[in-house]
This record gives C-alpha cells, sequence and structure tokens, in this order.
C-alpha cells in the first residue's frame, strides 16, 4: 500500500533543503496548499453528490433526471452552481443582521472542519490528532449552532420553528453517534483517526469482523443516527417543506442558502466516510489471507478503497431516503430516545466485555 506521506515528505524537503526556504514560509505554503486542497475536494465533491442525488432520485422515480444541459445532463449541476452565484444576496426586514449573516458560515466551517478529518489514504490524514474522534465530535457539533441562529436571525416564526426542530434533532441523534464511536475505540484501542483504520489492515481486520456482533449493530446504529444527524429523509423533519416552506433557510438566497445546501450534501459524505473509516477498514483494503489475492487488492490505491466505500455508503443513504416516507417529529425523538440510545448504550457495555474477555477476532 502507497504511503503518501513520501510524498509530503520530499515536498517538505524541496521547499526547506532545495529552494531554501525559513521553516515557518514553508509551514505557511504547506498550510495554503492543504487548505486550497481541502477547499477543493469540497467543492468537486459537493457537485458529484448533487448530481448522483438527482439521478438516483430520479431511477427510483422511474424518471430520467437532469438530461437537458450537457451530455447526459453532467452540466446541470455547473449551471446551478453559476445560477446561484448571481443571485441577489438580501437580508429580510428586522431580521438580526449579525446571527444571520453569521449562521451559514458556523455551517460550513463546521462541515468543512469535519471534512479534514476524514483519512484519505495510507499518510493522508490531515487533521490526524490523538484525539481525533473527540475533536471530530466536537467541531462537527458547531453546525448545530449555525442552524439554530439562521432560524432564529431570520424573524419568521416558520424558520424558528425548523430551528428547534433540527437543533433538537441533531442533539438528540448526536448521542448515539457518540456511542457507537465510542464502541468503537474501545475495540481499536484509539481515538486517532489513523490509527482507527491501521487497526483495521491484514485479514478479515475490518470492524465489523473483529467485533462481529457489536460492531455490526454499532454500525447500523451509526448510520441510522447520522442520516438523522444530517437531517436527511426520512428525518428531514427540519424541512419539512409542506409545513416549514424551506425550513430554517427560508429566509435565504443566493450563496447564503447555498452554504447550507453544500453542508447538508457534504454532511452525508462526511457520515458515510467516517462509517466506512471506523466500520469498514477506511482506506485498508480488502485481504483474505490468501497471499495473492491480497497482494492485488493491495496494489489498489488507498484512496480508490476509501471513496469507493464511502459512495457505496451514500448511495444506500440515498435509496433509504427515497424509499421510507418521513418521519413525524415526535416519531423521531421516540427512536432516538426509546430505541437507538439505549441500544447503543447496552452494545456499548457488549463490546466492553467482549474486548475484556478477549471474544473479538485477532
Amino acid at each position: 500500500m502507497f504511503d503518501f506521506s513520501i510524498i509530503t515528505q520530499w515536498f517538505d524537503q524541496l521547499l526547506q533543503v532545495t529552494l531554501g526556504c525559513p521553516e515557518w514560509l514553508a509551514i505557511l505554503i504547506e498550510c495554503v496548499l492543504v487548505g486550497t486542497g481541502i477547499l477543493l475536494g469540497y467543492a468537486l465533491i459537493a457537485i458529484v453528490l448533487i448530481f448522483m442525488e438527482r439521478k438516483v432520485c430520479a431511477y427510483f422515480q422511474c424518471r430520467l433526471g437532469p438530461m437537458r444541459v450537457g451530455y447526459w445532463g453532467l452540466l446541470q449541476v455547473f449551471a446551478d452552481v453559476f445560477k446561484m452565484l448571481i443571485k441577489e444576496i438580501f437580508i429580510v426586514d428586522r431580521a438580526d443582521k449579525v446571527l444571520y449573516l453569521v449562521a451559514p458560515l458556523l455551517v460550513i466551517i463546521g462541515s468543512v472542519g469535519a471534512f479534514s478529518f476524514l483519512p484519505w489514504n495510507n499518510g493522508a490524514t490531515i487533521l490526524d490528532f490523538n484525539v481525533g474522534v473527540f475533536l471530530l465530535t466536537a467541531i462537527s457539533s458547531i453546525g448545530v449552532v449555525g442552524i439554530f441562529l439562521a432560524g432564529w436571525g431570520s424573524n419568521n416564526k416558520y424558520s424558528v420553528l425548523s430551528a428547534m426542530r433540527g437543533a433538537v434533532q441533531m442533539i438528540s441523534y448526536e448521542m448515539s453517534l457518540c456511542l457507537c464511536l465510542i464502541t468503537a475505540v474501545i475495540l481499536t484501542g484509539t481515538m486517532q483517526m489513523s490509527g482507527i483504520v491501521e487497526a483495521q489492515t491484514g485479514p478479515w481486520k475490518w470492524l465489523i469482523f473483529q467485533g462481529h456482533i457489536p460492531a455490526i449493530i454499532a454500525f447500523f446504529v451509526f448510520l441510522i443516527a447520522g442520516n438523522a444527524e444530517a437531517n436527511r429523509g426520512p428525518f428531514d423533519m427540519a424541512e419539512a417543506e409542506s409545513e416549514l416552506t424551506a425550513g430554517h433557510h427560508t429566509e435565504y438566497s443566493g450563496m447564503g442558502f447555498g452554504f447550507f445546501y453544500l453542508a447538508e450534501f457534504l454532511n452525508l459524505f462526511i457520515i458515510a466516510g467516517i462509517a466506512a473509516t471506523v466500520f469498514l477498514g477506511g482506506w485498508a483494503p480488502v485481504n483474505i489471507g490468501i497471499a495473492a489475492f491480497d497482494q492485488v487488492m493491495n496494489y489498489i490505491p488507498g484512496i480508490v478503497w476509501f471513496m469507493g466505500k464511502a459512495f457505496l455508503l451514500v448511495w444506500i443513504l440515498m435509496w433509504i431516503k427515497w424509499t421510507f416516507p418521513r418521519l413525524r417529529i415526535d416519531q423521531i425523538l421516540k427512536l432516538e430516545w426509546k430505541y437507538l440510545m439505549p441500544l447503543a448504550l447496552l452494545n456499548l457495555v457488549i463490546m466492553t466485555v467482549v474486548v475484556a474477555l478477549g471474544l473479538y477476532i485477532k
């Protein structure tokens, strides 16, 4: 498996040794390039996800989806982005201007911050701290504040109601999300994202194999809670069009709305990426203990494995959205507090016993 850190070390040596840059300047250049890469990757994946959503939705509804702008409708998303960029941004009367303007920034900051923790390849994790899982959950929670401020600052009763629904839903389902991540941390023995992936390298080492029943339960609970956390159907009561028009971002136009739209799609990818990292081995290839087969699998770049697993889970979550009807807000909260969270707590205890007694697959 190729180690991407070879390239990063070579580039650092190029700046400091070959070009003679001082250390602070080399670090500054590297940070600017990495930051640009994060934003570029964020935007490109958002474009892919928006197009994928439209095609998947059309497939399940026996339609064709976008077909007119470009071959097979491939330029439709670019046309929509251009339209959004040139739209006027206005502030509604008697809105709280500070909260109104800050809210989309908080939502996109939380989304980009969580996106930066994803391990793309061996040696290609951008934010890789020894308390990575803790920081990931903390930074991603910033989006909750942004959603609430958007509704409160818009001076619109429908937006306020939507913001309160969204906030209580996201805070509730974060409980199950965190419990599932703690379950994985107990088995791997580390909160570092790269360490979690490295613990899953080798024959039958993916967490759903190592941890068997409790790991599989945690995986499915994580997907359900993550879908609700991202305000995706059938948990999208915060944007129930029949009741709340467009939810907390009703009063936003142009790129103000665009930030919320981008964050929603990227949060879907982030949930799928974290699930792929923690439970399906991340960039680790499929190894079954047969030398010839494992050698072939190891030739496939880690980023291909990671993207393949993440987009497979994205497709499954889209399948769920366009299959099940929207739940009521009381049903959404009942599912979390009466079923998912008690199940996640019990599963956490079971995983602790499994690890303590050495009952996992080594």
